[in-house]
C-alpha cells in the first residue's frame, strides 16, 4: 500500500519579496468542492493576499481550481474567504497592520493530520531591493558550498 504525500503548498515569492516577522496558523471557510480541488494540490498562493474588514480577516485571489468531478455547485475559484483566528490573534495582527510597512502575507496552505486545511500566514515587511539581492547571494553560496562539499565525498 503506497503512503499518502501530504499537501502543501507554498508562495515561494513571499519569502523573497518580504521579511517574515511573526508566522501565524489559521482555518479557512470553505465551500465542499474547494477542499476536493485543495486535495488534489490545485492552489496557487502566488497573488493571494489578506485583508482586514470589519474585524475580521479575509484572504483575496487566492486561486483554487474548480473541481473537475463537481457540477453546477462547484465553487468561484479567486473569490474571498474568510480565515479562523483567535480574537486576541487578530486584534493583535490588525494593530501591527496598521504600522507603516507591515502587510500580512499567505505563505504556506496545507492538511493537517485531521484532513482539515490550514493557512500559514505571515506578518511581513517588504524587502528593500538591495536585501533582496543579498538572499539571493547567501542562496548561492549555500548552493555551491553544499555541491562541494558532494564532490569532496565522491
Amino acid at each position: 500500500m503506497a503512503t499518502k504525500k501530504p499537501i502543501e503548498i507554498l508562495n515561494k515569492r513571499a519569502k523573497h519579496e518580504y521579511t517574515f516577522i511573526d508566522v501565524v496558523e489559521a482555518g479557512i471557510v470553505l465551500q465542499g468542492t474547494e477542499i476536493k480541488s485543495i486535495r488534489q494540490s490545485k492552489v496557487n498562493l502566488r497573488d493571494a493576499y489578506c485583508l482586514f474588514k470589519k474585524g475580521e480577516l479575509y484572504i483575496k485571489s487566492m486561486f483554487i481550481k474548480e473541481y473537475e468531478h463537481g457540477n453546477i455547485f462547484n465553487h468561484e475559484p479567486r473569490r474571498t474567504r474568510k480565515l479562523l483566528l483567535k480574537k486576541g490573534e487578530l486584534k493583535k495582527l490588525e494593530k501591527r497592520v496598521k504600522e507603516r510597512g507591515f502587510t500580512i502575507v499567505p505563505y504556506r496552505l496545507y492538511l493537517n493530520e485531521r484532513g482539515i486545511a490550514k493557512l500559514e500566514i505571515a506578518l511581513a515587511q517588504g524587502k528593500k531591493t538591495f536585501d533582496k539581492r543579498e538572499s539571493i547571494k547567501q542562496k548561492d553560496q549555500k548552493r555551491d558550498l553544499a555541491r562541494m562539499k558532494k564532490n569532496l565525498k565522491i
